[in-house]
Order: C-alpha cells, then sequence, then structure tokens
C-alpha cells in the first residue's frame, strides 16, 4: 500500500473578508444614524410659493391641513376650535419653537379654504406668529419682471 501523503500549509489569517466585515458594520451604522433623525411632521406633498425663503433649522410646531379635512398639530388630530390652544401648549413647553401652517397638496375631499382661514385666524388671534410651508419653485420669468 502506499502512503498518504498530506502536505501541510502554514496557518494564515485572510485580512479581506475582516475589512469586507467593517465596512459591512461602519455602513450599517451610518445607516442607522442617518434613520435616527427625529421628525414631528406628516409626509404631506406640499403646496409651491414664489415668495418663499429658506426655513432656519430650529425647533417646530406643525400645523397641518390634510386633504381629508382633518387638522394635524404634530401628529394628532385636533378639532379646529381647539387648534389653537393646543399649539398654544406646545409653544409654552418650547417657546423657541417655530410654528409652521403646511396644507397637503392635492383634490380635496373638502372644501379646504375654511379651515385655512379659521385656522389661521386663530393661531393669530392667539398671538402667536405663524409661518406657512410650501416646496420650492423654479422663479419664472413672469414672476420676475
Amino acid at each position: 500500500m502506499r502512503p498518504i501523503r498530506r502536505t501541510e500549509h502554514d496557518t494564515r489569517i485572510e485580512m479581506m473578508p475582516l475589512i469586507d466585515v467593517v465596512f459591512l458594520l461602519l455602513t450599517f451604522f451610518i445607516y442607522a444614524m442617518v434613520l435616527m433623525v427625529r421628525a414631528e411632521v406628516l409626509p404631506v406633498p406640499l403646496e409651491s410659493y414664489v415668495s418663499g425663503t429658506q426655513a432656519e433649522t430650529r425647533a417646530s410646531i406643525s400645523v397641518t391641513i390634510a386633504v381629508d379635512g382633518n387638522i394635524y398639530v404634530g401628529k394628532t388630530i385636533v378639532p379646529i376650535e381647539q387648534v389653537a390652544t393646543t399649539v398654544a401648549q406646545q409653544h409654552e413647553t418650547s417657546p423657541d419653537a417655530v410654528i409652521y401652517l403646511v396644507v397637503e397638496d392635492g383634490e380635496a375631499v373638502v372644501d379646504r379654504g375654511p379651515l385655512l382661514t379659521g385656522t389661521w385666524d386663530q393661531l393669530r388671534n392667539a398671538g402667536l406668529e405663524i409661518f406657512l410651508v410650501g416646496a420650492p419653485t423654479e422663479k419664472s420669468e413672469a414672476h420676475a419682471e
């Protein structure tokens, strides 16, 4: 019988799989940090306004008038009669917060004109400064003249 020969190889550590795992973990933690940003507004398509300016990064209170006619303060549905008191209470807890009024873009089930003017009137009557939120637009030549 012929003896079986086994060659012994030197043990070595492969670095490529280790580097792949390190970059995979790094990518995971970068995406996890990006997704940890907390937003207290509803994801709605926005109207666009030509007269707008870029918003500063500050704490905010959002009042959203949705397509279905509901009014949200943050993510909570609030009746129109209680919008000013709810926003005022939130503004007392964080007085440096900016109040944004958001009108969702799209075909509405109800007429949102009275909701917008009523909400605006209540917030202004409570002495709160309100900013409208919209999507940026390209300034056309008609508006530039």
